[in-house]
């Protein structure tokens, strides 16, 4: 078992299903931001005291009848229970599912109709420097899920030191020949506790903002502090969401 809450936005009818866990071993995950991250590979938060059964879920998925059911993390393929879990919101609710965001590991999947895919580097080194898995697994996965139809969106950090303008270029490189349409979000590195990487400054994400939108169309970059990344809810309506079971 992986899920462990779900919450639901009554406004915008979704329902999110949330693990624990993750395939890759980020030392700079956004998650250990949060309280109790221990540091160790795929561990980002406390472990839940208990996880979710695939039929109280369904029980849960029954009563609120979501338009849209989201997948997030940690990393949301880590749950054995997913696959049955997408067939039951594909055929018995006729509801959307999309993997809010993933790393691409598990792509593509039946049932599901999108995913947000985390790209971490273009070089293969860096790529297995930072995650532990090889960059094609993830890259080609990515291609097929995207020949096979799925909604496809992409998003990368940058970390100036560590992610910067090359492993960008490789990245846009890689999705501009696949679609130039693809939506793409630049994320400025939120400093973690225990990293030796820095935050950007606004003038470099202005630039690797001007780069991206040379290879795609549907560009858009977020330049959170630690305080706002900690309270989504201020920026987004989207966030403003009500824990329906779990903790």
């Amino acid at each position: 078992m992986a899920f462990h809450k779900i919450t639901y936005h009554e406004q915008y009818k979704f329902a999110t299903l949330h693990n624990y866990g993750c395939t890759f071993r980020c030392s700079f995950c956004s998650y250990k931001l949060r309280s109790g991250a221990d540091g160790r590979p795929g561990f980002a938060f406390p472990k839940p005291q208990r996880y979710l059964s695939v039929d109280e879920i369904k029980d849960v998925l029954r009563e609120l009848r979501p338009e849209k059911v989201y997948f997030m993390g940690g990393e949301p393929t880590v749950a054995k229970e997913l696959p049955e879990i997408l067939k039951f919101a594909k055929e018995e609710l006729k509801a959307m599912t999309k993997l809010g965001h993933t790393n691409g590991s598990m792509l593509p999947l039946d049932d599901l109709d999108g995913a947000n895919v985390g790209f971490k580097a273009w070089s293969s080194d860096l790529h297995e420097k930072i995650t532990g898995r090889p960059k094609e697994l993830i890259y080609g996965n990515f291609e097929n899920a995207f020949r096979k139809g799925m909604q496809l969106a992409a998003n990368m950090v940058y970390i100036p030191g560590l992610v910067e303008a090359d492993e960008f270029k490789g990245c846009l490189e890689f999705l501009s020949n696949l679609s130039a349409d693809i939506p793409f979000h630049i994320m400025g590195y939120i400093p973690v506790p225990g990293e030796p990487y820095r935050r950007p400054d606004d003038e470099e994400m202005a630039a690797i903002t001007d780069l991206c939108k040379q290879y795609l169309k549907n560009v858009a970059a977020s330049h959170l502090t630690t305080g706002e990344a900690l309270d989504l809810a201020c920026r987004d309506d989207r966030f403003r969401v009500k824990t329906v079971a779990g903790e």
